[in-house]
Formats: C-alpha cells, structure tokens, sequence
C-alpha cells in the first residue's frame, strides 16, 4: 500500500487482520481471566461487549463509514444494529486520556490478573500470556492504528476526535 490514500471501504484483508488482533486480545484476556474464575471471565467479557456496543452505538452510527467497511468492520455491523446518527456529533465530539482509559483497561485487567496469578504461583504459560496480552493491547493495536486504520481513514480527513489526540502536530 503504498499511497496514502482514504478508502471508502476498507479491503476485507485489512477488516479481518485489525479484527485478529481485537478478538486474539479478547480471547487471551478471557482465558487468563477464567484462570482466576469463570465468573471473572464472564464479567471480563460483558464489560468488553458493553464497550464494544457503546462505540457501536455512540460513535459508529455518527461516523463516515456507517454501512460500509471501515477498518474494523464496524461500520457495517452498526447498521445492522442501529439507526444512522449524525456526521456532524461525530467531529464534534472532543475525547481526552481520560476518555480511553475504559479501552486500555481491556488489556490492563488481565495483566494485573496475570500478574497476581504468578505472583501466587509462577507459571511459564502464565508468563507468556502475560507478554502476549500486553503486545496485543500496545503495540499491536497502536500498529494496527498507525499502519492499517488511521493512516488510510476517510472519517480521519473529515474530523476525528481521536487524531486531535493522538494525531501528530504540524
């Protein structure tokens, strides 16, 4: 790829690789979760649902891509699930740190339940689930972001609330 130009439908390989990366973190966070309990696991889970729905339907249904196929698919399943909202509420929305932390915890609670588990009794599967979890949820998911998202999204070009945070200044 080697424009930089939007698309208005993401290519399929692009929406299952950014998806890998999401429901591989879920899966690991809920596996290491089930390690402390299945009722963790199952809370683990609801709160992931919950954050997913919540951006499905507060976020996606104002977005360009609602109905098509942006990188994440999401487009496409809000409007199966919800009526289209408003372009203009989405460039309006200003989101800060504070904002995120509710998505950086999807990566943040199994790591802290790993840790507790190995302190309690070490365990190399532990250990490396730990590693993954946390290479899922940073740099995975930043590169996802950087090199498959962002870089080639229209909504971005339009007004993002996530670019003015992350987004580098010029």
């Amino acid at each position: 790829m080697g424009c930089d130009k939007a698309f208005e439908d993401y290519p399929l390989c692009i929406v299952f690789a950014s998806n890998l990366v999401s429901i591989s973190l879920y899966a690991v966070g809920a596996f290491i979760m089930s390690r402390v309990g299945l009722l963790w696991a199952g809370l683990y889970l609801l709160y992931v649902l919950v954050l997913e729905l919540r951006l499905l339907s507060g976020g996606c249904v104002n977005c360009f891509y609602y109905g098509r196929w942006c990188a994440f698919g999401r487009g496409k399943l809000s409007s199966l699930l919800f009526k289209r909202g408003d372009a203009k509420k989405f460039m309006a929305r200003e989101i800060g740190w504070k904002d995120i932390i509710p998505d950086f915890l999807v990566s943040i609670i199994p790591m802290v339940a790993a840790v507790a588990l190995l302190v309690m009794r070490f365990s190399w599967l532990m250990l490396g689930l730990l590693v993954v979890i946390f290479l899922l949820g940073f740099p995975g998911t930043g590169m996802v972001r950087g090199l498959l998202a962002c870089k080639y999204c229209r909504q971005r070009e339009l007004g993002c609330p996530a670019e003015k945070l992350f987004g580098k200044k010029k």
